[in-house]
């Protein structure tokens, strides 16, 4: 559906980044979309990215800017400097097999536009990114799309229609959009990127399981939203890592968050020294120490949860304190998690302050948000319930989703980017 979006002035002058940064490349402007693509030290990685969107649709990619924004912080190593400088002349240079695309990029990496040795990292470089492109949109009675994409992530040549469509036909201001890691470099690599993959999926699992609203994938290279979502979500957080967890959360609390079906992004599996913590820094860490450092979550603390949430869901007239004793019941571990933060005051102002049930149940997901449920299932995995082993973890999880278990890693990726990817063809979910 089309839905009229106004052009985002208040938000450009009062929330946008500030800086030296100016988008180069493609002169044009009224795109119905953007695709931004942060790039740190990614010469040999880049131009295959964007030869895999030059694949899809011309008429689709005469609409869509594809913005690059090529970064690193002021403390950079002397070699992330100098393949971010040959990125820049490559992409100055042009190539003819690129032409389908409405190319720019942003220059985050000569003298004097670099990011601040302090807060300079992949939420900044996506926000300057993100907000610059805002500027080259078409707000002429539509919604014009805001996608993100990393410098190392391949994509199908049905990815941008498909997630135009989506947004088309749902009304949640964002999306999150399929992935699948593509094979690594070694057998060791694969093991590793495989674990790590299996983790994340069955996280998400566990939290569908339990009913939380935030069940879906926090991936930086495959989420979406209309411009209008993320000038109301505040725009993209500046984080040095975890950017994409954040603006997700923040999206699902003031547009929603969807899930698109029909395409698939493939991020790299390589080991990464670039952020603290996600895959690349995750497959580090399994290469050097081995796979068992990434280590699965009890799944009694994700039946917890869902006795929580649904608990949660029915007392909304219950006070506070009598909620909390409730919840005692359920688990002491769950009670005092709840009295340190501050449980019994928050739901009484959530009660004081929401006019209705449904308003009350957004208010509290709002309260007890992704950052609050992933700080519970930790705490909860301290004792009794500590971190496990795949086989221990995944198992009971699809005996509960009334799924056939299955053993070994590889098959327990592929049970679970099935059920993940339902509305995918099989062929795009295999190991």
């Amino acid at each position: 559906m089309t839905r009229h979006s106004p052009f985002p002035a208040n938000y450009l002058r009062s929330r946008a980044i500030q800086g030296p940064w100016r988008i180069d490349g493609e002169v044009g402007s009224g795109f119905a979309g953007a695709v931004v693509i942060p790039a740190l030290a990614e010469s040999a990685n880049l131009f295959a990215t964007l030869h895999s969107l030059a694949a899809n649709p011309p008429q689709v990619l005469a609409r869509v800017l594809v913005l690059v924004v090529v970064n690193h912080r002021e403390d950079a190593s002397t070699g992330d400097k100098a393949d971010n400088l040959l990125t820049l002349k490559q992409l100055a240079a042009g190539l003819r097999e690129l032409a389908p695309l409405r190319l720019a990029w942003v220059d985050a990496a000569s003298p004097g536009r670099e990011l601040p040795a302090k807060g300079g990292g992949v939420g900044l470089a996506r926000k300057i990114g993100l907000d610059l492109a805002l500027a080259r949109l078409d707000f002429t009675g539509q919604n014009p799309l805001l996608i993100s994409l990393d410098a190392d992530t391949l994509v199908e040549p049905s990815y941008l229609p498909v997630v135009t469509r989506h947004f088309r036909e749902n009304d949640r201001g964002g999306a999150v959009i399929p992935f699948c890691h593509r094979p690594a470099a070694s057998p060791e690599e694969q093991e590793a990127i495989d674990r790590y993959e299996l983790f994340l999926r069955h996280y998400v699992f566990g939290l569908a399981l339990a009913s939380s609203p935030y069940a879906f994938h926090t991936v930086g290279s495959a989420m979406a939203c209309t411009s209008s979502a993320y000038v109301r979500a505040g725009g993209m957080n500046t984080r040095c890592a975890g950017e994409d967890f954040y603006f997700l959360q923040q999206l699902h609390r003031t547009s929603g968050v969807d899930r698109v079906a029909g395409t698939m992004v493939f991020p790299s599996p390589r080991p990464s020294h670039r952020v603290p913590f996600g895959t690349g820094r995750t497959i580090t860490r399994a290469m050097t120490d081995g796979v068992a450092t990434v280590s699965f979550y009890h799944p009694e603390c994700f039946h917890i949860l869902g006795q929580w949430l649904s608990l949660a869901k029915g007392c909304t007239g219950v006070a506070g304190t009598e909620l909390l004793d409730k919840a005692r019941g359920i688990s002491p571990l769950l009670a005092d998690y709840l009295s340190a933060v501050n449980f019994p005051a928050v739901w009484q102002r959530l009660q004081r302050h929401s006019k209705g049930c449904e308003a009350f149940r957004k208010a509290f997901h709002d309260w007890f948000d992704a950052f609050k449920t992933l700080k519970l299932i930790h705490h909860l995995s301290v004792a009794p319930y500590p971190r496990c082993e795949p086989e221990d973890s995944i198992p009971p999880l699809l005996l509960q989703a009334g799924e056939e278990p299955v053993a070994g890693t590889q098959q327990q990726l592929a049970l679970l980017r099935r059920q993940q990817n339902a509305a995918l063809p099989s062929s795009l979910v295999s190991p």
